[in-house]
């Protein structure tokens, strides 16, 4: 029977990648984009605006359809949380509509996406959900952005116990800076922004998307099936 992996926000950055690095390992692949699947690759794209709530009971009937026409199945193994949006403001600027996209993307859509498809997940399933670094250290015009990943992170632990009856794990990755298209690009193109940051980066520079993607990947795997409710950080040592 395939393994199959449903990644939100798959087209492109850290969520390709991990599609990508799945792939790879063998597992089965459908991910989730906003009207741009992304460059093609060996996966079943479905689209989804994360943030639009109303919109899960369609989703969840169309993803039902792909696991039984394609798969053969009712159900699928692994949930990565990992769509996001990128909003760039100090608190005295940032504005309700940013922080209610925020909210929409990153917290209200990943709990209430999660319990949606919680029923559609196997028993001893993975769900990984995405965090960030700031939510441990600082970084300018982030407080919003931020918040919602550390609402995350303690929604994790709660969804954690929860799941555990039905021996599913659930555990956050907060990557620190990577090499994506996030905030236009600026941590893969800048050389200046990057040899900044290099230099709070205890291994000396900013991580690539194939990097996160291994950790999400680890994560997933029948070697960490013990590790449940936890956070783990991949910023390569920023601000030790």
């Amino acid at each position: 029977m395939p393994r199959i992996a449903l990644i939100t926000g798959g087209n492109r950055g850290l969520g390709r990648a991990t599609a990508l690095a799945l792939i790879e390992a063998g597992i089965e692949v459908i991910y989730t984009h906003r009207g741009d699947p992304g460059e093609k690759i060996d996966a079943i794209p479905l689209e989804l605006t994360v943030g639009a709530l109303e919109t899960y009971d369609d989703f969840a009937t169309e993803l039902r359809r792909v696991l039984r026409d394609r798969f053969g199945r009712e159900d699928f193994d692994f949930l990565v949380n990992n769509a996001g949006v990128g909003v760039h403001a100090s608190i005295a600027d940032t504005t309700v509509e940013a922080f209610d996209e925020l909210l929409n993307v990153h917290f209200r859509g990943v709990f209430f996406l999660t319990q949606k498809l919680l029923p559609l997940i196997a028993d001893g399933g993975r769900i990984v959900n995405l965090s960030t670094g700031l939510a441990r250290f600082t970084g300018d015009g982030y407080a919003a952005y931020a918040s919602m990943k550390g609402a995350i992170e303690v929604f994790t632990r709660y969804l954690a116990k929860e799941a555990a009856a039905r021996g599913i794990t659930a555990n956050t990755v907060a990557p620190g800076p990577a090499a994506t298209e996030f905030a236009g690009g600026m941590l893969r193109d800048n050389e200046q922004v990057r040899e900044g940051l290099a230099r709070v980066i205890a291994l000396g520079r900013v991580g690539e998307p194939e990097e996160i993607a291994g950790v999400i990947t680890a994560m997933l795997g029948t070697d960490t099936r013990w590790i449940t409710g936890q956070r783990i950080e991949a910023s390569g040592g920023m601000h030790l």
